[in-house]
C-alpha cells in the first residue's frame, strides 16, 4: 500500500477502507474492513473525527450512528496532494517530475 505524506499509517488505512466501497459506512463497519489490526471502536471513532475535520471525509447522521465516505476518489485526493507537493517545489518542479518518473521506472 503507497503511504500518502498527508496522511498517517492508521488515517491511510481507514481511507482505503472508505475508497473500496460506494457507499458511506459506519465506525463498526470500517472497524470490520481493518483486517489484521487489534483496534478499538474509540480509535477508529478518532481517527475518522480527525479526518472529518482535514475535510477528507464527509460524515452523516443517520438516526443514531454517523456513516462516512470519503469527500473525493482516491485519485482526486492524491492528484491534490501531489499539486501541493509541485507547488512548495517551486524552482526544483521539474528535477522533482524526472525523480518521480524514475522512481516509477
Amino acid at each position: 500500500m503507497a503511504r500518502n505524506a498527508s496522511l498517517g499509517d492508521l488515517e491511510q488505512a481507514v481511507m482505503d477502507v472508505l475508497w473500496s466501497t460506494d457507499s458511506g459506512l459506519t465506525v463498526r463497519e470500517v472497524l470490520a474492513g481493518l483486517t489484521g489490526r487489534d483496534l478499538a471502536y474509540t480509535t477508529v471513532m478518532t481517527v475518522l473525527g480527525r479526518l472529518a475535520k482535514k475535510h477528507v471525509v464527509v460524515r452523516q447522521q443517520h438516526q443514531r450512528a454517523w456513516w462516512y465516505r470519503p469527500a473525493s476518489s482516491k485519485a482526486r485526493f492524491l492528484a491534490g496532494e501531489m499539486a501541493q507537493v509541485f507547488a512548495e517545489a517551486g524552482a526544483a518542479r521539474s528535477d522533482t517530475l524526472v525523480e518521480l518518473v524514475r522512481l516509477k521506472a
